[in-house]
C-alpha cells in the first residue's frame, strides 16, 4: 500500500497576525498564539522551524510516500518556502501557493503564484467570516480568481468554516466552475453541527474531502479514533469512499501523536475493508492530486521490537 498525505503543514517560521492577534514563533517547539503559548510543534524541535528535511524523516518512517502541503493565515504566507520544497522535492511534495483574500488586491498575486509553477492554491476560507469585514467566496475578485484557476489546471485546497455557513457559497462557485478541482479539509469539520453538509459537496465529480485535522476534531476520545473511523464510514456512505482522502495536519497533530498514528487507527479498524483502507489512505489521492512515480519505502523496525 502506498500513501498519501493530502493535508500537511511546513514553514520555516511564524511571524504573522490574525484578528489583531500576534502568531510568532518562540523556542522548544511554543509559539505565542492569539494571546497565550501553545506548544505548536513537538519540542524536539528546539527552534520551531519545521522543514522539509524533518517531515521527510517523518514520512520516510511512517512509509507515506507524498504529501500535499497545504497553508494556514496563522502560519503567516509560506509562498517562497514552499516554491523551494516543491522544486527539491518534486516527486514527494505538492505545494499549495496562498494569497491574503483578507486584503483586496489578492486577484493579481495568484496570478503571479500560477505563473511561478503552483499547481494549487490553498484558501483557509473560515477565516474570512472572522474579520472585522466578511470576504464572500462568491465576490467578483474570488470568482474571477476561480475563474484563472479553472483556465489553468491549479487545484483548490480550502478550509470551509464549521458547519454549512459558506457551503451556499460553495455550491455556487461548483456549479460555475466544473472542471475546477476541490479538496475540503478537515472533514467538513467532522464535530460540529451541520458537517455532512460540507461531506455533501463531494457528490459533484471535481469535489473531493480530505481529512487533515480528524484526530485533532477527536482528540478528546484520543486514539484508536474510534470516533473518527465511523464519521469515515458515514461520509463513504454519503458520497462513497472514493471521494474522500487521508490528511494529517502535520505537525500540529503530533504534538498528540506520533505521524504514524495519525492515519494507523485506519489501518487497525475492522470497520473498513482493505480495498476502503487503500483507496482512503493513498489510491484516491494519487488520482486526484496527480501523483506518479511514488517512492516506496521499506518498513524500519524500531529498536523496541
Amino acid at each position: 500500500m502506498q500513501i498519501i498525505d493530502a493535508h500537511a503543514h511546513l514553514w520555516l517560521h511564524q511571524d504573522t497576525e490574525v484578528n489583531g492577534m500576534k502568531i510568532k514563533t518562540l523556542e522548544n517547539g511554543r509559539s505565542l498564539f492569539m494571546g497565550e503559548i501553545r506548544q505548536m510543534v513537538p519540542p524536539f524541535i528546539i527552534d520551531g522551524r519545521n522543514t522539509a528535511e524533518i517531515f521527510l524523516s517523518n514520512m520516510d518512517y511512517a512509509q507515506v510516500s507524498a504529501a500535499v502541503i497545504t497553508q494556514e493565515y496563522i502560519d503567516g504566507l509560506q509562498n517562497d518556502y514552499l516554491r523551494e520544497v516543491q522544486n527539491k522535492y518534486p516527486n514527494r511534495f505538492l505545494c499549495c501557493g496562498m494569497v491574503d483574500a483578507r486584503v483586496p488586491g489578492y486577484l493579481k498575486h495568484g496570478e503571479e503564484l500560477i505563473k511561478q509553477g503552483f499547481g494549487a492554491l490553498k484558501l483557509p476560507a473560515g477565516r474570512l467570516i472572522m474579520s472585522d469585514k466578511r470576504v464572500w467566496l462568491t465576490c467578483d475578485e474570488m470568482m474571477q480568481l476561480f475563474r484563472l484557476m479553472e483556465q489553468n489546471d491549479v487545484l483548490f485546497s480550502v478550509d470551509l468554516a464549521d458547519g454549512n455557513e459558506q457551503v451556499a457559497e460553495m455550491e455556487e462557485i461548483i456549479k460555475e466552475f466544473p472542471k475546477l478541482r476541490i479538496a475540503i479539509g478537515h472533514f467538513g469539520m467532522v464535530t460540529q453541527p451541520n458537517w455532512l453538509d460540507q461531506i455533501r459537496l463531494a457528490r459533484h465529480p471535481n469535489v473531493r474531502i480530505e481529512s487533515g485535522g480528524i484526530t485533532w476534531l477527536f482528540n478528546s476520545e484520543f486514539y484508536p479514533f474510534k470516533g473518527a473511523v465511523k464519521a469515515i464510514k458515514e461520509a463513504a456512505g454519503e458520497v462513497g469512499i472514493e471521494k474522500l482522502m487521508w490528511g494529517s495536519d502535520y505537525p500540529r497533530t503530533i504534538t498528540a501523536i506520533t505521524y504514524r498514528m495519525s492515519y494507523d487507527f485506519v489501518l487497525k479498524t475492522d470497520e473498513l475493508s482493505q480495498e476502503e483502507k487503500e483507496a482512503f489512505l493513498g489510491k484516491n489521492a494519487a488520482s486526484f492530486y496527480g501523483f506518479t512515480d511514488l517512492v516506496e519505502l521499506p518498513y524500519i523496525k524500531n529498536m523496541s521490537e
